[in-house]
């Protein structure tokens, strides 16, 4: 047992290491919004339980996800990213106000469906994996899994409260936010081999 939280610890973190500038960045653009900071957390389970549902589907052979697919993903956070560096500016409270409202009503599906867009490597890693446990030690590890999210989540929100993160992300948002999504974006689909796909459409 000690051998299976050890696995199930290295393995999380090996495939989880790119969520915290993702978190980061979506904790310092909004720690004053308390729903959207909820939303975060909320959209993070989401994503990540989707992630655990396909590979334990495919691990027990009950469903197989071409990973170029996968990559088409990769859309979400660019579209996204497009979508704040070319928002325009708004004056007065009333009609911030307002856009935040607009901005944020689907923003829990957009987290979750960032982190399961990101998720690309988690597939890759866990549905071998799981294929190697018992029961047991898969209960075992998918709530260790579930715990060590909620210590990234953690972690995440104190390193985007400190007062260089914050201040930082807040002067240079316009250019920041756009930047690390759009770049998510195409690195999503750079790895599951998308663009290739894409490609074959127009061939």
């Amino acid at each position: 047992m000690v051998t299976t939280i050890i696995s199930a610890i290295v393995s999380y973190i090996a495939t989880s290491i790119d969520y915290i500038v993702i978190l980061v960045v979506l904790f310092a653009q909004n720690k004053r919004r308390k729903r959207a900071v909820r939303d975060i957390a909320l959209g993070q389970y989401v994503g990540f339980s989707i992630l655990i549902l396909i590979s334990l589907l495919a691990a027990f052979g009950l469903a197989l996800i071409p990973q170029q697919w996968i990559g088409l993903l990769g859309l979400v956070p660019i579209y996204i990213g497009l979508k704040i560096l070319f928002e325009k500016e708004e004056d007065g409270e009333s009609q911030e106000e307002t856009i935040d409202t607009n901005r944020f009503s689907s923003f829990l599906l957009s987290v979750a469906v960032i982190m399961l867009a990101a998720g690309g490597d988690n597939l890759g890693v866990y549905i071998p994996y799981f294929t190697t446990l018992n029961t047991v030690e898969l209960i075992v590890t998918i709530t260790i899994y579930y715990v060590l999210a909620t210590v990234l989540l953690y972690f995440c929100k104190r390193l985007a409260a400190v007062k260089g993160i914050s201040e930082t992300v807040e002067k240079f948002e316009k250019l920041i936010v756009p930047l690390v999504f759009v770049a998510l974006g195409i690195m999503i689909m750079y790895e599951n081999d998308t663009f290739s796909l894409i490609l074959s459409w127009f061939n």
